[in-house]
Parts: structure tokens; C-alpha cells; sequence
């Protein structure tokens, strides 16, 4: 991506927000994770760049969950919590969108993580590139790199030819432009990135890996994907 100059609807939108509020909204959306859970609070709280808010949705957890999440609370301003029946990933995702106060909406997965430079490598890319209205990807795989297809989970594809959500840098308003994500319990990303790119939502790639992607977890969506009964 090339750098532009400042775009007035760029302008428009930072001037929509007050100083206070942050630049990213991190959203992590759990179930079940209590175990897992530190290892991606842990990531935000290394990160360098330190304007976020992180909004934690508890998906109806049975575990620890909201003890282990409390204790960030406690300690943090940044960190929030709000627990809801067990919906699914895209509903809970619309969940934590809806509380959102920042400029760009991210995710973080509850089994994943960030490089320590993940939130200043994307605030640099989008302030370089203001056109860019959702920028995603920039992985490092940990375990198998190939997911079922969306379509098809009996086929599988490599990562590199998917849309992985937790990437996604979104800007706010574009929320209000074309909706939110779908409520499903599988490829809400690639529903959301595909609805995207039909409404003229400006899209640009990384390949910048600070987004650590754990494909060595179980209970993982994908792999709950691929086993899952007809």
C-alpha cells in the first residue's frame, strides 16, 4: 500500500470523535476460554501503542470466564465486560460493535494473540493509507494452516486464501453504512468481507504478520467446523 494525503472523509471522521475516546476498539469474544483467555488479555496489555479500549463479550460461558476477565476490569480502565447468552461469534461480535467508542473496530480471537507491535504497525498503515476503510490480514500460523472451506467443509483450503476476522481493522462508520456481521457460528468474516466489497467499502491487505493465529486449539471454530455432524 502507498501512503495518500489526508481524505476529507477521513477528517470527518476523526473529528466526529472526542480526544478522549480511543483510537482502537478491540473486541474479544469468548467461550469457554478461561484458560486461554490471559494469553490474549496479556497480548493488549504489551502492546506499544496504547490508545484501545477492550471490550470482552462472554458468550455464555459455563467456565471461570468472567472471574478471570474481572481481574483485568479491576486493574484496567480499558478493559470492559458484558456477558450475554451463548449466541454464536457473529452476534457476539454485533454485541461488542454496538458499545464500541473507538475510531477503528478490531478483534482479537480468545485463542489467539498480537505481536507487541500489532496496533501501532495498523495505526501507521491506515494513517499512510486513508482511503483504506477495512484493512485486514498479516498472519503467523501456529499448527495447520488449512481450514474446511466455507462451502464445502469436507474441501480444505490454505489460510492464505481466507478472510481470518480477527485481522479485520474496521472503520466505524462503515457499520453504519452496510450493517453488521451476520449472525452465524461460521465464516461471519467472509459473509461480512464479501457484503463489504459489494458496497464499494474501500479494502486493503497487510502481510505484515503481527496477528498470531493459534490453529492448534481444539475446541477452535474452524475445527468444530470440519467435525461437526450433518
Amino acid at each position: 500500500m502507498s501512503g495518500v494525503s489526508v481524505g476529507s472523509m477521513f477528517s470527518d471522521a476523526v473529528s466526529s470523535f472526542s480526544v478522549m475516546q480511543p483510537f482502537f476498539s478491540v473486541i474479544i469474544c469468548t467461550y469457554n476460554r478461561s484458560a486461554l483467555l490471559p494469553r490474549a488479555l496479556n497480548s493488549l496489555l504489551k502492546q506499544t501503542f496504547s490508545d484501545w479500549e477492550a471490550i470482552v463479550v462472554n458468550d455464555g460461558s459455563a467456565d471461570n470466564t468472567v472471574d478471570v476477565v474481572q481481574n483485568y476490569v479491576d486493574n484496567d480502565s480499558r478493559f470492559s465486560l458484558t456477558s450475554i447468552d451463548n449466541i454464536g461469534i457473529g452476534g457476539a461480535r454485533n454485541v461488542g460493535i454496538k458499545t464500541a467508542a473507538g475510531l477503528f473496530v478490531t478483534f482479537l480471537d480468545s485463542d489467539d494473540e498480537y505481536e507487541p507491535n500489532h496496533l501501532e504497525t495498523r495505526r501507521a498503515m491506515i494513517l499512510d493509507n486513508q482511503e483504506v476503510e477495512l484493512l485486514y490480514g498479516g498472519l503467523r500460523i501456529i499448527g495447520n494452516p488449512y481450514v474446511a472451506d466455507k462451502d464445502d467443509r469436507k474441501k480444505k483450503v490454505h489460510l492464505d486464501q481466507c478472510v481470518v476476522g480477527g485481522t479485520f481493522v474496521i472503520r466505524h462508520d462503515v457499520f453504519e453504512r452496510i450493517g453488521l456481521f451476520d449472525e452465524v457460528r461460521y465464516a461471519d468474516d467472509a459473509m461480512f468481507y464479501d457484503r463489504a466489497s459489494h458496497n464499494g467499502v474501500v479494502i486493503g491487505k497487510t502481510e505484515f504478520p503481527s496477528y498470531v493465529y493459534y490453529r492448534d486449539t481444539p475446541d477452535s471454530l474452524c475445527t468444530q467446523y470440519e467435525t461437526a455432524v450433518d
